[in-house]
């Protein structure tokens, strides 16, 4: 726990205005983070919510469900028993989970997001390969669940990029 920290960001919502949102990071990408915020700001990026995810005890499903962008999350990888998600490590951020759901053989998750699992259709607060919050997240050696060959995971920025 000491290894973290709780960064504080400014960030457009859905409605065009002005929001603050905090994240939970590893303290060795916290400066990295809260620039990447400013340039994602900058650029008028919407995020829907940015909510820690002990809001919704927890559970990474409720928090995707809610198109809760998080940080942080002491949990084990999808489908992987036993190993630890990047999210648990404070070195992976979700972003925009509806609009950007993971795709995977039990379906798409969360399942309120399976009308963006069609990327040709572009739509506000979707990321996309090249785009503001790739090149953002690119710029800091970070790694897509975009560019993953199978799941694919649109949501998911990782140090490790996993």
């Amino acid at each position: 726990m000491r290894d973290l920290r709780l960064v504080g960001v400014t960030f457009w919502g859905f409605d065009r205005q002005a929001h603050h949102g905090r994240l939970v990071v590893h303290r060795t990408v916290a400066r990295d983070v809260a620039r990447l915020f400013g340039k994602l700001y900058a650029a008028r990026f919407p995020i829907h919510r940015m909510r820690l995810v002990d809001r919704y005890g927890a559970d990474d499903k409720r928090s995707m469900k809610d198109d809760n962008t998080s940080a942080f999350n002491c949990r084990y990888r999808n489908g992987v028993c036993c190993t630890w998600s990047m999210h648990a490590y404070g070195k992976a951020i979700d972003i925009n989970p509806v609009e950007n759901p993971e795709l995977w053989s039990g379906g798409v998750a969360p399942p309120n997001g399976a009308a963006y699992a069609d990327r040709s259709n572009k739509r506000r607060g979707m990321i996309f390969h090249g785009g503001v919050v790739w090149k953002a997240f690119h710029t800091i050696g970070w790694g897509w669940g975009g560019d993953w060959s199978w799941p694919i995971d649109y949501q998911h920025f990782s140090t490790n990029g996993k």
